[in-house]
């Protein structure tokens, strides 16, 4: 299997585990449930930070003078992540790491020399973890 279908693949069932948790949210009760509360953001935290080393790996192999700043963003981006969970309020922190992977996918499409293909791929995963994240926050809204 090619690097390209690998990623992809891999890119795309990473999507699983956020349905699952809200999946989870929705149906279950008592620790099950707060397993899904909690595990759904400790999950979207671990993705986010996955993707901020993916931003420092760039970051390493490239002798372009965006480097430096990219190396300082990825960091950045790591801190503001945990700071959002160690709010300790779940729906909070999940707006946050929503907002974060919006943030984290503008400056990729700004500044990364990545092939068309994997910006593409970022894209339609940004949005479906973005979705899954509005479908969590509104779990919480409405009480589920």
């Amino acid at each position: 299997m090619s690097r390209v279908v690998t990623s992809q693949w891999l890119g795309y069932l990473g999507l699983i585990p956020f349905l699952g948790f809200c999946a989870g949210f929705y149906w279950l009760e008592d620790w099950p449930r707060s397993v899904s509360v909690q595990g759904f953001v400790i999950y979207s935290l671990a993705i986010f930070c996955f993707l901020a080393g993916a931003l420092w790996g760039q970051a390493q192999r490239s002798d372009e003078a965006l480097s430096v700043p990219t190396l300082l963003i990825s960091n950045g981006l790591v801190l503001f992540a945990v700071t959002a969970l160690l709010t300790a309020q779940a729906m909070l922190a999940s707006v946050l790491l929503a907002l974060g992977y919006l943030a984290l996918l503008w400056f990729e499409l700004r500044t990364s020399s990545q092939e068309h293909w994997y910006l593409v791929m970022r894209k339609r995963l940004t949005l479906g973890v973005f979705a899954a994240h509005l479908i969590y926050v509104s779990l919480h809204i409405s009480g589920a």
